[in-house]
C-alpha cells in the first residue's frame, strides 16, 4: 500500500494562530502619542526629583490611572507640566501653541492643563474645597469660578503630583509632608476615595 501523498502547500493545516492583543484603547493610544510629542519637546532632557521631567510626568500619569481617574485627567497629569505651573516655571511650550497640545490630548484634558499652569496657587488652594471657589490666573491676573468637576480636577492632579514628589524625594517630603497633609486635608472633599487613601500612605494622617 502506497503511502498517502503530503497535502500540498495550498491544502496544508494552518497553525493556530497566536492570540492578539486587545486593541489599544483611546486613552493608551493618546497616552503613546504624548509620550512621544513630550519627548519631541525635550522633556526626557530636563532634570526633575526622581530622575527626568518625562519620568514625572508617566509616574503621575500611572498614579492617576490607579485611582481610576476618566481618561482626560489622566492624560492631563502626564502633560500637567506642558505650560510650566506656578511650582515648576520651566514651560515646555508657549500659550499660543495650546492647539498643539489639544490635538494630541483633546481639548478637554488640554483645558486641564492650562488650568492648572494658570493657577496661583498661593490665592487658589486655601479657598479651592469651597463653594464658588476663586481661581486666581497667574497669566492674565483675572479672578475665575471654575465649577465643582474642574475644581475636583485641580485637586486630584495636585495630589498626584504632589505625592509622586514625596514619594521619589525623602527630603521633599520631610521639608513638605506636614504642609501637603494639611493643604490635602483641606481637599478632602475634592479628593477621590484612592487619592485620600494614598495621602495617608505616603504623609501619614
Amino acid at each position: 500500500m502506497s503511502a498517502s501523498p503530503s497535502p500540498s502547500p495550498s491544502h496544508a493545516p494552518s497553525p493556530p494562530f497566536p492570540p492578539q492583543p486587545p486593541p489599544p484603547t483611546l486613552a493608551t493610544s493618546a497616552a503613546a502619542q504624548a509620550v512621544g510629542f513630550l519627548r519631541q519637546l525635550g522633556a526626557e532632557q530636563i532634570a526633575h526629583p526622581g530622575g527626568t521631567l518625562l519620568a514625572h510626568l508617566c509616574r503621575v500619569y500611572r498614579l492617576l490611572a490607579a485611582w481610576e481617574a476618566r481618561p482626560a485627567l489622566r492624560l492631563a497629569g502626564l502633560c500637567h507640566a506642558a505650560y510650566g505651573s506656578d511650582g515648576f516655571p520651566t514651560a515646555l511650550l508657549s500659550l499660543d501653541r495650546r492647539a498643539e497640545l489639544a490635538r494630541v490630548i483633546g481639548p478637554e484634558a488640554e483645558e486641564i492643563v492650562h488650568v492648572y499652569a494658570a493657577m496661583d496657587r498661593k490665592a487658589t488652594y486655601p479657598g479651592l474645597a469651597t463653594l464658588d471657589a476663586p481661581l486666581h490666573d497667574r497669566f492674565t491676573g483675572a479672578v475665575r469660578t471654575p465649577n465643582r468637576s474642574r475644581c475636583e480636577d485641580l485637586a486630584e492632579l495636585t495630589a498626584a503630583n504632589e505625592l509622586d514628589l514625596a514619594r521619589v524625594n525623602p527630603v521633599f517630603r520631610e521639608q513638605w509632608g506636614p504642609d501637603l497633609l494639611a493643604l490635602f486635608t483641606g481637599f478632602r472633599p475634592l479628593l477621590s476615595a484612592r487619592a485620600w487613601e494614598d495621602v495617608g500612605t505616603t504623609l501619614g494622617r
